[in-house]
């Protein structure tokens, strides 16, 4: 069997592998993401526009895969896997990029600007094989948005639920009644997109199935 290292602390993400028959080994990438994209964005050459919500995804991830396996030398207690991945999801609505919002205060005023709407939600994947050979690719899902009442916002934010997660709401928790429907890859909105996945993989030389516990 192929092992998988997840460079994400996202127990979505995880249970979604599993539920697909991947049992993925986990070292979260704890990193400055603000830091990173404001970096990325001095080190652009002058004139260049600033990056698309896709692409900023696709910088996180990188980051994410990149630090997993540089700070441990892509090793761990089983050996060597055979790939490392690294994801990060954010919400665009009106060309902003809208992330984890942290506070009861910003969930809440995230839901009031959404409701009703349609945004895009972009998860950025980096994949680095055993050979340090490495590819990334970005899983793009519309998502429409249901025109909820302030008493069901400020209840599903009352739960927590919004506070952790990118653009304020989950597909596969309480906020999927919120979700009238979407356009895309469902997994990719739970935050890894295994038909992605599986692409990326081959571009390597590793078989999906071989990844199966």
């Amino acid at each position: 069997m192929s092992t998988l290292l997840l460079a994400s602390a996202s127990p979505a993400r995880a249970a979604t592998l599993r539920a697909a028959g991947v049992e993925p080994l986990i070292r979260v990438a704890d990193l400055d993401e603000e830091a990173i994209l404001a970096d990325h964005a001095r080190s652009r050459p002058a004139g260049r526009p600033a990056a698309t919500v896709a692409e900023a995804v696709l910088i996180l991830a990188r980051a994410k895969a990149e630090h997993v396996a540089r700070a441990s030398g892509a090793t761990t207690t089983a050996g060597r896997p055979d790939a490392t991945l690294g994801c990060d999801s954010l919400l665009e609505l009106d060309g902003r990029a809208l992330g984890k919002p942290g506070t009861a205060e910003r969930a809440m005023r995230r839901w009031q600007l959404m409701r009703g709407r349609t945004g895009v939600l972009h998860t950025g994947h980096w994949l680095i094989g055993s050979d340090g050979r490495s590819v990334g690719k970005v899983s793009s899902t519309t998502v429409h948005f249901a025109d909820i009442s302030d008493a069901e916002i400020e209840a599903y934010v009352g739960t927590g639920e919004p506070l952790r997660v990118a653009g304020a709401f989950t597909i596969d928790g309480r906020g999927a009644a919120f979700v009238t429907g979407i356009e895309g890859d469902h997994h990719g909105v739970v935050g890894i997109s295994l038909p992605l996945l599986r692409t990326m993989l081959a571009e390597l030389g590793l078989a999906w199935t071989d990844f199966w516990a």
